[in-house]
C-alpha cells in the first residue's frame, strides 16, 4: 500500500512556534555562562540567528542588559500563487546586576558565530569605614 503525501494548509499547524516549547520559554535562546577568571567576569552568551547589528548591550544603573531583536522571511512559492509566506519577528533580553560603580568603558564586548563575550571587571570592594570612637572622660 502506498501513501501519498497530502499537502494542506494545515500541515504545519502543530509546528507552529506558538505550539513548542521555545515560545513560552524565550530564555533557552539566551543561554548563558557566567566564568569567574580572578579579575573580573567573563560572560557568554548564546544568540543563534542574530547578526551583531541585532544585538545591544547598555549599562544602566548597575544593571546590565542584553538585548536584540530580529525580522526573518522565509518565502516558499509556486510559479504563480504563493503556497505559503513566513515571517518572523521577535526580540530576546536578559539583565544582570554587574555593580553600581561601573561605567560603560570598564566592559569589553565582542560577537563572533552567534556567542556574544562579554568581560566585566569586578567592582571595587567598598571600603568598610572604621568605627571611630570618642573617648568619654
Amino acid at each position: 500500500m502506498l501513501l501519498t503525501r497530502r499537502n494542506s494548509l494545515f500541515d504545519d499547524f502543530f509546528n507552529d512556534p506558538f505550539f513548542t516549547d521555545a515560545y513560552h520559554n524565550k530564555q533557552s535562546l539566551m543561554k548563558t555562562d557566567i566564568e569567574d577568571n580572578g579579575n573580573g567576569y567573563v560572560i557568554d552568551m548564546e544568540l543563534p540567528g542574530y547578526k551583531k547589528e541585532d544585538v545591544r548591550a547598555e549599562l544602566k544603573d548597575g544593571y546590565l542588559t542584553i538585548s536584540a531583536d530580529t525580522v526573518s522571511e522565509n518565502e516558499v512559492k509556486d510559479q504563480k500563487n504563493y503556497i505559503r509566506r513566513e515571517r518572523y519577528s521577535g526580540s530576546v533580553k536578559r539583565s544582570f546586576y554587574v555593580g553600581s560603580g561601573l561605567k560603560q568603558d570598564d566592559i569589553k564586548a565582542s560577537f563572533e558565530n552567534g556567542i556574544l563575550k562579554l568581560v566585566v571587571p569586578k567592582e571595587a570592594p567598598k571600603q568598610i569605614e572604621e568605627n571611630h570612637y570618642i573617648t568619654i572622660e
